[in-house]
């Protein structure tokens, strides 16, 4: 049960319908309900949020957004990529694979990504010179970039959604 009130199209402020109307298609999820309290933070996360990590490829996308969100414990984002990341050809072997991406058949390049999200996620301060030359090996500076934006929105949702008690709105996955 969300430990916030979410605020439902019904009871929703002109502005806030405006953005459920017209940028969420009428189907505004909890992430977006309980935002909506902060109508000016909403807007710009709507804006964000689809901009980040589209110079990477969707699979590998998902793949990020999946592995930091079971970094992070974080059920709703999890189960949401889980759903999302079945239409960039993720599959259940994927998702288990998730778990440990190392000893996983993912390509180099994949795993390289992987391992450099977890150390962004779990101990950022250890990111050195020599971590960003080795990622420079399969990616260019304007994926870096999006990488980086890419873990830190998705820690940013991790860190907003399951604290605040926000329940899924979707059918779970099963892994």
């Amino acid at each position: 049960m969300a430990r916030v009130t979410l605020i439902e199209p019904s009871s929703a402020s002109t502005e806030v319908q405006h953005l459920y109307e017209h940028r969420l298609r009428g189907k505004p999820g909890n992430v977006h309900k309980a935002m909506a309290h902060l109508p000016q933070a909403l807007t710009a996360f709507l804006s964000f949020y689809p901009a980040v990590g589209r110079t990477l490829p969707p699979r590998l996308y998902e793949m990020v957004y999946i592995r930091v969100s079971m970094l992070n414990q974080c059920h709703y984002c999890t189960q949401h990529h889980l759903a999302s990341s079945k239409r960039a050809g993720l599959t259940p072997d994927d998702w288990q694979a998730l778990k440990e991406p190392q000893v996983s058949s993912f390509t180099d390049r994949e795993k390289q990504a992987l391992a450099y999200a977890e150390k962004l996620t779990r101990t950022p301060w250890t990111v050195q010179d020599a971590d960003v030359e080795a990622l420079k090996q399969g990616f260019n500076d304007t994926q870096i970039v999006d990488l980086h934006l890419l873990v830190g929105l998705v820690n940013l949702t991790n860190r907003f959604t399951d604290p605040l008690g926000l329940e899924l709105e979707i059918p779970e996955e099963r892994m």
